[in-house]
């Protein structure tokens, strides 16, 4: 046991097989970082500013970036530091709140998701309803209780899988405290967490992804009526950018936890935890703004305001 780490202390074991890429991958990351906090940063500050991006849609995006933006600082900097470092350990306490946010943020993000899948809905197939159906405070208190029901739920996952004696383990294969992992060193088997986790599991991953595929199966059916080349574009443009951020969201958590287990995907499994803790959340606000006239707008307008 290395000076500094006591015998309550977890040891992320990350990528220590691989030490010859430990600092390719914490110089990668490092920069996906800054583009995570530049990125999601300008999304929140632009939606705020601009008097013209206060509707449901950049809302609920400011949202996801600010849940982006928690996510990865609850993460990536102790995962530099054990990168850079040659201790690879984090606190008993720090790994608690790690696992509690961790599961807290990810099932947030199912949930906002589907949210902005229904508010794309109202959007395209209900255009002259659209600001009756999406009031504020309808859109205030489903973003709400997104993030006190995950909240709730994550707190009891993780005093429950706190609780299992571990019996000396103390090391986790991965860079983070997932909470799947802290469960799998626990020495005894509790089919009741087994149970609470399952039907968590479909409450905030299934059930939110069936909504969306209704959502955008409505929307499907409706757009396909539509003959004006103009309207099909401004569709596409409405909804391109959530269904690309859905896309890539629940095509990695679906490989993640859908393949089989086994040691080589277990090594296999860090790199995909990796895409969804730096890629997808510096993605996201790139890709609301590539395809977004009225951010891009924004931005632009608030940097000419600044120049003068």
């Amino acid at each position: 046991m290395k000076n500094g780490s006591s015998a309550t202390d977890f040891i992320l074991l990350g990528f220590s097989k691989w030490p010859q890429l430990e600092r390719i991958i914490s110089v990668v990351v490092l920069i996906f970082y800054v583009v995570i906090l530049l990125g999601n940063s300008t999304i929140i500050l632009v939606s705020y500013l601009d008097t013209q991006l206060h509707t449901p849609m950049y809302f609920f995006l400011s949202n996801l970036s600010f849940l982006d933006l928690c996510y990865t600082n609850s993460i990536v900097p102790q995962m530099l530091v054990n990168l850079w470092g040659p201790e690879k350990s984090i606190t008993y306490i720090g790994c608690m709140i790690q696992a509690t946010f961790a599961l807290d943020l990810g099932a947030t993000e199912c949930l906002l998701l589907a949210v902005m899948a229904y508010d794309r809905y109202a959007a395209v197939c209900q255009p002259l309803h659209y600001m009756i159906i999406m009031h504020p405070q309808l859109c205030q208190k489903m973003v709400l209780a997104a993030w006190l029901s995950t909240l709730v739920c994550a707190l009891t996952i993780c005093f429950l899988a706190f609780s299992l004696p571990r019996c000396g383990h103390r090391e986790v294969d991965n860079f983070f405290c997932e909470i799947l992992y802290l469960i799998k060193i626990a020495c005894v088997y509790s089919k009741v967490l087994e149970i609470i986790f399952l039907v968590l599991s479909v409450m905030f991953l299934l059930v939110p992804l069936s909504v969306i595929l209704i959502s955008y199966g409505v929307i499907t059916r409706a757009v396909m009526r539509i003959k004006s080349a103009a309207r099909w574009q401004k569709v596409l443009n409405t909804c391109g950018s959530h269904l690309t951020v859905v896309t890539l969201f629940y095509g990695t958590l679906m490989y993640m936890y859908l393949k089989p287990q086994g040691s080589t995907f277990e090594n296999e499994g860090k790199f995909i935890a990796l895409v969804y803790v730096v890629l997808i959340p510096s993605l996201n606000p790139l890709i609301y703004s590539l395809r977004n006239k009225d951010v891009k707008n924004a931005v632009k307008k608030i940097l000419c305001v600044n120049n003068r």
